[in-house]
């Protein structure tokens, strides 16, 4: 427990950075722990995309608090966490590659000056830098599991998003998104309700057809594996306190749900 793995990621990019970090590979729960949006993380060579430091710090660059919640479930599920650590403006790792937010130009209402006019070449560029590196490393992790023994996953990936988008208020304290397999995330709603603490969007913000569920369907649906999406409005998890309120409640229900599975 407590061993950190990176990527096979080009040396040349190794020595500056790493697309993606695998935390407690080793964890022998029952979870993997995903964060697509950990990072806001710019590369060299990319500048700051034509945006401002604040626009950089926005929910437009990443999911504030996501990570934190990740850490300390992997802790105390003792599960794997794999996080990507490069900004969703550079490219998105929970977009399909041929999904036309894939690399935004566009997010919300913010333009993102060096991914208008984007060239096939720095698109595959882009892939190659974050994208692949990322899944792959996913996709490694599900083997090493196997290869030791241990049970087939649940996957849960962690995020957050605005309480506000587009002038619209989202009342919601967390969504809970799944698609046709509920097998997680029907009894984690049900037990958030009972508590009476959270209005619970099922299927709130996003749903899986906003396009928002594509590494848990590469690497949980399409290997008939129970997963779970889940996000929280990021005015709730602004301190390491509040990180560490959702990640002990979310850990405590998922240890309960996943010991029926």
């Amino acid at each position: 427990m407590g061993r950190t793995i990176v990527s096979d990621a080009p040396q040349a990019v190794t020595k500056q950075w790493t697309p993606v970090r695998v935390t407690n590979p080793d964890g022998a729960g029952p979870c993997i722990i995903l964060c697509d949006h950990a990072s806001n993380f710019v590369p060299d060579g990319f500048g700051s995309l034509g945006l401002s430091e604040s626009d950089l710090q926005k929910h437009i660059a990443w999911d504030p608090g996501a990570l934190g919640v990740s850490a300390v479930m992997s802790k105390l599920l003792d599960a794997p966490l794999v996080e990507s650590c490069v900004s969703r403006l550079i490219i998105d790792c929970n977009r399909p590659l041929n999904a036309p937010d894939l690399v935004p130009s566009l997010s919300e209402v913010t333009v993102i000056p060096a991914n208008e006019n984007l060239s096939e070449a720095a698109r595959d560029e882009r892939i190659v830098l974050s994208h692949k590196p990322y899944h792959a490393a996913i996709e490694r992790l599900v083997r090493e599991r196997e290869q030791a023994g241990l049970p087939a996953p649940v996957f849960v990936a962690v995020h957050s998003y605005t309480p506000v988008y587009r002038g619209v208020t989202r009342p919601w304290h967390i969504g809970i998104i799944h698609d046709a397999d509920d097998r997680v995330a029907a009894p984690l709603i049900a037990s958030l309700q009972a508590l009476g603490l959270y209005d619970v969007g099922i299927n709130e913000p996003y749903s899986p057809a906003d396009r928002v569920y594509y590494t848990l369907e590469r690497h949980a649906s399409a290997q008939g594996l129970p997963a779970v999406m889940i996000e929280i409005r990021n005015d709730l998890v602004t301190t390491v306190a509040e990180e560490k309120g959702w990640g002990e409640l979310l850990s405590a229900l998922l240890n309960d749900i996943t010991k029926g599975l």
